[in-house]
């Protein structure tokens, strides 16, 4: 998909197509705000004018969303003040998600997060 914001609406339109299929909708909402969050750093912080997103489950309750860009730099939790009107959503990704991390390539990173129950 395009490095553009407008990306972020077809992610989650592709993770709740995704969920449909599997019967799993009881976990669109969680999903769409973990895929928008990683669409966005990617959006924001990437290299080049695309990125991949993927949806896959890898268990019968356990979904994967991930992000790959061509940036190399690796995402970090970063304390946010109160004030401050960004900087929380990959805390947001770690409170929803079971498990989370960055995948490095040669060419850049996958960002995923792990959707469910526990593996």
């Amino acid at each position: 998909m395009p490095r553009e914001p407008r990306s972020a609406a077809t992610a989650r339109r592709l993770t709740s197509a995704a969920l449909s299929c599997w019967g799993l909708e009881e976990m669109a909402d969680d999903c769409a705000l973990v895929v928008t969050e990683l669409v966005a750093n990617a959006v924001r912080h990437a290299r080049r004018g695309a990125i991949r997103v993927v949806v896959e489950r890898t268990a019968v309750r356990t979904v994967r969303v991930a992000v790959a860009d061509f940036s190399r730099a690796l995402p970090l939790l970063c304390e946010s003040g109160e004030e401050a009107e960004e900087g929380r959503g990959l805390f947001l990704v770690a409170a929803l998600a079971t498990g989370w991390g960055t995948d490095e390539r040669r060419w850049g990173k996958i960002v995923w997060a792990d959707l469910g129950e526990p593996q």
